[in-house]
């Protein structure tokens, strides 16, 4: 039998690396020939698709763009500030309106939260899913969940976190008042804010000295729906109102002279003692307020909102590009 030598051997090497080269690049003919192939549409079509969903792993999982519908979060938020949400940082849902991953992380006081509007009818989740895929994909410009009249649908509310488990909150001429947990005393949510540091402002559109003509406008409308005339005097201190944005104190004023006068009604009794004794937070929930007080359609009017409810926080502005910047 021949013996083997040093130089067959590299022969035998040679040739093995040459055939495998020689498959590698056949294999590679082959595949750039069928995508020659294969229809333009369809490689849009593929391209889209992965894109789509790399897009929906993003916006579900780990950030979501978000459009600033409203004023509600002046000076915090602006109307049109395209901001991102982080996601991950509560546990995501698992899928849109289903289910949520756990997190050690739990919302806390003064963070700025995102959550479903509790008064949004779904359409569905197969929607929901496409809504929020082109959303995306349209870096939050392009949305097609619209009602009739052709306005985008508000799917998400963004708020802050103002009140925690435990918390008992009044409303004085549009000024909060907090009850902490445990604690027997009032205090003042400026003070509470200005003691503890925080960055944000409180805005206000009422201004002090419209209040005793908003309380007057209360008092009339309580004549009115007890079928009586009110005072001349009460109209004429009243017509000075001019817009009025503090409904809540309005209404309290109304409720105080109806309660008066109809004690015997339960409906406007229970009305009137939650306008007094205004909102407790119960342990598992948070009560998202608006940083605009006097616009801002929040947990005042729809009550506090469950943890597991809370799907994200705000985190970055990322246009327009003059209000790039972290949220606080």
């Amino acid at each position: 039998m021949a013996k083997r030598t040093g130089a067959d051997f590299f022969d035998t090497l040679q040739g093995i690396t040459e055939s495998c080269l020689t498959r590698r690049r056949r294999k590679q003919r082959i595949k750039k020939e069928k995508q020659r192939k294969k229809n333009v549409i369809v490689d849009w079509i593929e391209a889209f698709l992965w894109a789509a969903g790399v897009v929906l792993l993003i916006n579900q999982y780990l950030f979501q763009a978000y459009q600033i519908p409203s004023g509600s979060m002046i000076d915090t938020l602006l109307i049109k500030d395209h901001i991102f949400v982080n996601k991950i940082i509560y546990g995501p849902e698992l899928l849109p309106g289903m289910g949520k991953l756990p997190s050690p992380v739990r919302p806390k006081r003064e963070d700025v939260i995102i959550f479903e509007n509790p008064d949004y009818f779904s359409n569905g989740p197969v929607f929901d899913i496409a809504q929020r895929i082109i959303y995306m994909l349209t870096l939050s410009i392009v949305d097609i969940d619209r009602d009739e009249s052709g306005n985008p649908r508000v799917h998400f509310l963004i708020k802050r976190a103002a009140g925690m488990g435990g918390d008992h909150f009044v409303s004085r001429r549009g000024e909060l008042f907090i009850r902490f947990a445990g604690e027997d005393r009032w205090v003042s949510e400026r003070d509470h804010a200005a003691a503890a540091g925080f960055k944000h402002n409180l805005s206000r559109l009422q201004k002090e000295e419209d209040y005793q003509a908003i309380e007057a406008a209360g008092r009339v409308s309580a004549y009115i729906n007890l079928g009586l005339m009110p005072p001349a005097e009460l109209e004429e201190a009243a017509s000075g109102a001019g817009r009025i944005y503090d409904s809540l104190t309005r209404e309290e004023a109304m409720l105080r002279v109806i309660r008066s006068a109809a004690p015997h009604d339960e409906r406007y009794r229970a009305w009137y003692n939650k306008q007094v004794q205004g909102w407790y937070v119960p342990e598992g929930r948070a009560l998202p307020l608006g940083d605009n007080r006097d616009n801002s359609q929040d947990g005042r009017f729809f009550g506090p909102v469950k943890l597991s409810k809370i799907l994200g926080k705000g985190s970055l502005i990322y246009w327009p590009g003059n209000r790039i910047g972290f949220i606080r």
